[in-house]
C-alpha cells in the first residue's frame, strides 16, 4: 500500500494516509475532505505491524509536523 501525505484545506494540517483503491481521504483532525495529495517518503511495515516512514522525520505516524496535537 502507498503511503502519501495530504494537507487539509480547512484546518491547515498535513498528516500521512496509507491509501487503497478506492479509499476516500479526511483529515484525522478535522474530519475535512478537501485534502491535497504531497509527496511522501517510502513506508514500510514493521514486525511489530506498524507502518513507519523512512524519511525519518520526528513527526508520529499520521502527521509530518513533530509537535501536531491531533496525533494523539
Amino acid at each position: 500500500m502507498p503511503m502519501f501525505e495530504f494537507h487539509c484545506a480547512k484546518c491547515k494540517c498535513d498528516f500521512e494516509e496509507l491509501v487503497r483503491a478506492g479509499d476516500k481521504i479526511k483529515c484525522p483532525k478535522c474530519g475535512g475532505r478537501k485534502v491535497q495529495k504531497k509527496m511522501s517518503a517510502f513506508a514500510h511495515k514493521t514486525s511489530g505491524g506498524k507502518f513507519v516512514s523512512s524519511s525519518g522525520g520526528s513527526g508520529c505516524s499520521s502527521c509530518s509536523k513533530p509537535s501536531c496535537s491531533h496525533c494523539h
